[in-house]
């Protein structure tokens, strides 16, 4: 593990440096993994402290998804799905109190309501009443006084089409997911959208871009298929680390190392991605092992000597948090990715 952040008594009243950071992924990765860095967000006790904070964190989110309460709403309204995104603010929002419970409230009943969550449904009336999805987002932000802005990865309505490794083509990301096949490669449909122009911006003056976790297929690589976006990574001077998956998932990333999520990552977006990759060193508990074998998947196999051989330094460290499924610890990912900030290379400028 990363060592932990060191600061002197003496250096009290001194303000740490402040980060521009832009997380990119969607599903429950994404907003888990901004659940730890809002922690990480500036407030005047944080300023003092002498160690890195977060002057701005954006998130941005995939829109693929076509199935579920957001894939309803997609088709009705002609709208992007809301499902991730939704997640992303809660997950930022300032407390987890009745405004957040209230946005992930899911109907159980009732004639065109069952299925359908709350923050699902009140960003759909705030896209009707604005006519721009983003602009939703935006005053949804302010409602729940998130602690950063996400942007959704494109404004244009996309569909995956996965191309399996049989030579089959498979279009939509529920159809994607529930394929058997290996996936060779992804790409949008259509091909040539754009990001957002904040997105873009975000990326460019950032000091820390993080892509994972999340489904590899679904959630990380959709991202970097948007036009721009890849080549905006690669040309920003931010530290750019990923975060690798804990299990494999069934009909996306069984049998994939560590080492070959990275290559995929590379391959789609046609650049060199990470400066670090975060991996998970704890072994799963026996129990936890045998209820992922039941549908094929396991842990990750963390190869550490093929990850060096793409250019990336590998940080191991206990990332496991074990529930009703293995969810990555958010507290000690986010402190391990603010202490490799605090010891960042020369080769970089921080901004303070």
């Amino acid at each position: 593990m990363v060592p932990p952040l060191r600061t002197n008594s003496c250096e009290t009243g001194k303000a740490g440096p402040e980060l521009r950071v832009v997380a990119i992924g969607g599903g429950t990765g994404l907003s888990t993994l901004l659940k730890g860095l809002k922690g990480y967000v500036m407030t005047p006790a944080l300023a003092t402290a002498g160690q890195p904070t977060i002057r701005e964190l954006i998130g941005v989110v995939t829109v693929s998804d076509d199935g579920g309460s957001s894939g309803r709403l997609r088709k009705e309204f002609n709208m992007l799905p809301p499902g991730d995104v939704r997640n992303c603010i809660v997950a930022l929002s300032e407390d987890e109190a009745l405004l957040s419970k209230l946005f992930q409230h899911r109907f159980q009943k009732g004639s065109g309501l069952e299925g359908h969550s709350f923050g699902n449904l009140f960003l759909a009336a705030l896209t009707s009443i604005t006519g721009d999805f983003a602009e939703a987002v935006r005053l949804s932000c302010e409602i729940l006084l998130t602690r950063g802005h996400i942007y959704p990865a494109t404004m244009s309505s996309v569909e995956l089409e996965a191309l399996l490794e049989d030579g089959t083509r498979v279009r939509g990301e529920t159809k994607i997911t529930a394929s058997k096949g290996k996936i060779r490669e992804l790409v949008l449909v259509p091909a040539d959208v754009e990001p957002l122009s904040q997105t873009l911006e975000a990326i460019a003056t950032a000091d820390l871009i993080t892509i994972g976790p999340g489904s590899l297929f679904t959630s990380l690589i959709p991202n970097l298929l948007v036009r721009g976006i890849p080549e905006a990574i690669a040309e920003s001077h931010a530290i750019k680390m990923f975060v690798c998956n804990l299990m494999t998932q069934v009909n996306e990333s069984l049998s994939l190392s560590a080492s070959e999520h990275i290559r995929a990552l590379n391959d789609h977006a046609g650049v060199q991605l990470f400066d670090y990759a975060l991996l998970n060193g704890k072994s799963a508990s026996p129990e936890m092992q045998a209820k992922y074998a039941l549908e094929g998947a396991s842990q990750i196999v963390i190869d550490l000597e093929a990850i060096e051989g793409l250019g990336v330094i590998p940080v191991l460290g206990d990332y496991l948090e074990e529930g009703e499924v293995a969810r990555h610890a958010t507290d000690r990912v986010a402190h391990d990715m603010m202490a490799l900030m605090a010891q960042a290379p020369d080769r970089r400028t921080i901004r303070s």
